[in-house]
């Protein structure tokens, strides 16, 4: 232990310095985790509602696809969008990728919460509204949706978090968030661990704060308990 450089461990005055030049990155993180979160529940949504329909022919790929987002690394998605399409002429820009990649991959764990929300509803429910002569689309987000809505916050805020968190890939693309901010601070400064350790206390009070609000939500939705 006494061989080990303390000293060179963190730099406080560049993690000052540096800091808010690393907190430009921050628009970028917020905006690609909530945009990417944002597009996922829409599309998540409709996958959930084809994943439990009737028809072979709406499960058959849903099925497939979400296997396919939940099996593939995210980066290789980032990978395949920024450096494989250009290939077919198509030339998204690093922070496009970024957005429809998160989007995407996040919609396949987001079809799985919401699908299993969904079905913890009690099916009375759906014959109670049909007997009102009430339409699908009627029951779900008159209905079902709204009940549904306290069990998937949870999972749905773990979803967010680790979207933020995996953010930090967009980096591999040259997209200006946090991390990549931190990696040009620390190639130029020679201290790349100063750096990751400023990235991590930021990330955490991103996460915190995501956290809080996922506590003020189950708490809302409690009192209809």
């Amino acid at each position: 232990m006494s061989d080990i450089k303390w000293h060179l461990i963190f730099d406080p005055q560049l993690a000052v310095e540096s800091f808010p030049y690393v907190m430009e990155g921050v628009w970028y993180t917020i905006l690609i985790s909530l945009v990417s979160m944002g597009v996922g529940l829409v599309i998540g949504f409709f996958l959930a509602i084809a994943r439990t329909s009737k028809y072979f022919i709406l499960r058959l790929p849903t099925r497939i696809y979400i296997s396919f987002m939940r099996g593939v690394p995210i980066l290789v998605i980032l990978f395949m969008l920024y450096f494989g399409l250009p290939i077919i002429g198509l030339q998204p820009s690093a922070l496009q990728a970024a957005l429809i990649a998160f989007s995407i991959n996040s919609a396949a764990y987001i079809a799985e919460i919401i699908r299993s929300a969904l079905s913890s509803v009690d099916k009375g429910q759906w014959e109670s509204s049909k007997a009102l002569g009430m339409t699908y689309w009627q029951t779900m987000f008159g209905v079902i949706l709204p009940q549904s809505i306290r069990i998937a916050t949870p999972p749905l805020a773990n979803v967010q978090l680790d979207i933020i968190k995996a953010s930090s890939l967009a980096a591999m693309i040259t997209v200006p968030e946090i991390f990549q901010k931190a990696r040009i601070v620390g190639g130029r400064e020679f201290d790349f661990l100063t750096m990751y350790i400023v990235v991590a206390f930021i990330y955490w009070g991103l996460c915190s704060a995501m956290t809080v609000l996922q506590n003020y939500l189950e708490k809302r939705y409690e009192q209809y308990l």
